[in-house]
């Protein structure tokens, strides 16, 4: 009969979350020394270990840089040959390493202690060389490896991970750290565009794509407007160009389908909406109005843009919020 490797990927998963529940509660004072040492930090953290521990550090690098707390990873073989340099008075290390006996990682403790440097150690072996010659330890030891021959780093890297997140995502929390600010460290990621482009950064600019006609335009006129601009809408104005109807292709239609030939001697003022359905501030952010615009009985596909005077200064498609990807 075939083994059932479902059931042993869920055991070794298994393994590896039950471990990770016994590091969250054994975490105590220490884990609060730690925090406030990050949160104290003048300068960098730095992040170190070698092998499995050397990716777990790698990450908890990126993810301290990521939300807010400069980090850099540094390779302690590397270290030795110069980049120890790197280390300043004012900086924080934190050391990964399951044994905590990791020749590399002890070699280089003499030079950071020798600059003052605290040192968090996050071990598997409260007794370690590595945890008696640091200032915290925060204790990552584990039953086994979720590995079957109990040899491969696997639950103990999953135990360093979820530490040095719990450390990460604290501090996050503690410094009030934001969305706003999280997206300004992501400008290319889909999140950090949603939080920090603006309508005026997606809506189309110059004359030759803003429809705008006057109120006495007849429907000529306004319909050469929205399909030689090829924005779906004309905007009525005022001589100061201020926000006075707006003309949908919706609009159009109808005045067509009502009057039929009698439509060709109608005005902008007759046909306009006086009352858009949708104005936006060029300051709103471009998601939440493309979610303003989707989330009504009768999705929007286009709408003005009005500053704060007034004045219409564009018009926005949903189509601008897709390509600017949002």
């Amino acid at each position: 009969m075939e083994q059932d490797w479902i059931a042993e990927a869920r055991d070794i998963m298994e393994i590896e979350a039950s471990a990770v529940m016994t590091a969250a509660g054994r975490l105590d004072a220490s884990f609060l020394c730690a925090l406030d040492l990050l949160d104290k930090c003048a300068g960098k953290v730095i992040t170190t270990g070698v092998g499995k521990s050397g990716i777990a550090a790698r990450k908890l690098a990126a993810t301290l840089t990521s939300t807010g707390c400069a980090s850099v990873f540094l390779h302690p073989s590397e270290a030795m040959h110069g980049d120890l340099g790197i280390v300043e008075t004012d900086d924080v290390v934190v050391a990964l390493s399951n044994s905590g006996e990791s020749e590399e990682v002890l070699a280089i403790l003499p030079a950071i202690l020798a600059r003052d440097v605290p040192v968090i150690a996050i071990v598997g072996n409260a007794d370690s060389t590595l945890s008696r010659k640091s200032n915290v330890t925060l204790d990552g030891s584990i039953v086994r490896e979720a590995c079957p021959l109990n040899l491969a780093p696997t639950t103990s890297v999953v135990v360093q991970m979820a530490i040095g997140d719990a450390l990460a995502m604290t501090l996050e929390k503690k410094r009030g750290f934001r969305a706003e600010d999280y997206a300004l460290n992501h400008p290319g990621g889909r999140l950090g565009r949603r939080l920090t482009l603006r309508v005026r950064d997606v809506m189309p600019t110059g004359s030759e794509s803003l429809p705008l006609v006057s109120l006495d335009a007849p429907l000529l006129t306004v319909l050469k407007e929205i399909s030689t601009k090829h924005m779906g809408a004309a905007c009525v104005v005022d001589a100061a160009q201020s926000l006075l109807g707006f003309i949908a292709e919706s609009d159009v239609r109808r005045v067509l389908q009502e009057y039929q030939a009698e439509a060709f001697a109608l005005t902008a003022a007759q046909m306009m909406n006086p009352n858009p359905a949708l104005v936006l501030a060029p300051e709103t952010l471009a998601y939440e109005a493309l979610v303003e615009m989707e989330n009504r009985p009768r999705a929007l596909s286009v709408a003005p843009v009005v500053e704060a005077s007034g004045r219409c200064i564009g018009l926005v498609r949903v189509h601008d919020f897709v390509k600017a990807g949002l």
